[in-house]
């Protein structure tokens, strides 16, 4: 119950009740309620600040899961990233190197995906950069996982034709050198036996006596053969597969036809003195994926390491060519 109030009347000596007016009533009635609504304004202000609605705090639990979830998805990207380089270590420096396969550049193995806008419609979220980078990791993964399928593939059909691999690598002496005495001159920069000047020999020759029985290297098949007085002079070629092409130059004859098969050590024809020549020799080269390299890397089938330690050493004589 509201208290009375009065006050002291000094005309006619006597206290009188205090009545308020209706606008001064109003004012007050006023003035609570707006001090009402702040308060509990202020109240809910303070209420949501500092303490979570259950549907809040579902919220958070949910999002403290997912953002546990998310570590343990990149925790196991990173786990699969190391063991897909892994993968691609041995494939390039095992698996590839074993049956001679080039190894997969890494421009192609790190290649990401094409296309400007792939992710554009990832944005625009609070956590964008993270669904982004995300996805990102997983596209270049699948195409790694790709690639690597593909490189395995390839692997294992080297692997099933292994034994032909072997059969056709040039790896013996293409003439009769017992005692490496034929070993004439090697790869490299050497004398040039007309012009006097130093030119570089892109294969090796070997000194024998015309009518000495030159043999295939390894297996394959006779893609040339020709007769010259000029430059090789008679000779013939053998596209052994995998990359491999051996020559034969100055021969007297052969006694092969394009596009016969020959085995290794089948005779194919004989040393002679034809073409750019200055005495009977075997001019003898070694081609791998359209690049001439050096025969004595390929003489293993033949020789003890003694005797190929031993061809080394005459092959890399900075002596006068044959021709």
């Amino acid at each position: 119950m509201a208290k009375i109030k009065y006050y002291y009347d000094t005309k006619t000596l006597s206290y009188k009740r205090i009545k308020l007016s209706p606008f001064k009533k109003f004012q007050r009635i006023l003035f609570f309620l707006i001090t009402s609504i702040f308060s509990g304004l202020l109240m809910i202000f303070v209420f949501f600040t500092f303490f979570d609605s259950p549907k809040e705090k579902m919220l958070n639990r949910e999002i403290e899961n997912m953002v546990f979830q998310y570590n343990q998805i990149k925790d196991k990207l990173n786990q699969i990233s190391l063991v897909m380089a892994d993968l691609q270590n041995r494939d390039d420096n095992i698996y590839r190197v074993i049956f001679e396969a080039e190894p997969i550049p890494n421009s192609i193995r790190k290649a990401g995906y094409g296309g400007v806008n792939r992710y554009e419609t990832l944005k625009g979220y609070n956590n964008s950069d993270l669904i982004i980078n995300t996805t990102k990791k997983l596209d270049q993964i699948s195409k790694q996982l790709y690639i690597q399928s593909k490189s395995f593939d390839e692997i294992i059909e080297l692997a099933k034709h292994k034994s032909e691999m072997l059969a056709a690598i040039p790896a013996i002496q293409p003439v009769s050198n017992k005692n490496l005495s034929r070993m004439a001159s090697g790869f490299g920069p050497r004398i040039d036996p007309i012009y006097k000047t130093k030119k570089f020999h892109a294969g090796m020759d070997f000194s024998a006596k015309t009518g000495t029985p030159i043999y295939a290297t390894g297996n394959g098949k006779v893609i040339r053969v020709r007769k010259s007085r000029k430059g090789y002079g008679n000779h013939v070629k053998i596209d052994h597969g995998y990359g491999y092409v051996t020559l034969y130059a100055h021969m007297q004859k052969y006694i092969v036809k394009k596009g016969q098969k020959v085995k290794r050590g089948e005779v194919i024809g004989y040393v002679g003195n034809t073409g750019k020549s200055v005495a009977p020799h075997l001019h003898y080269e070694v081609h791998k994926n359209g690049k001439k390299v050096n025969p004595v890397n390929f003489f293993y089938n033949d020789l003890t390491s003694e005797e190929y330690e031993k061809m080394i050493i005459l092959s890399s004589q900075n002596n006068q060519s044959f021709d």
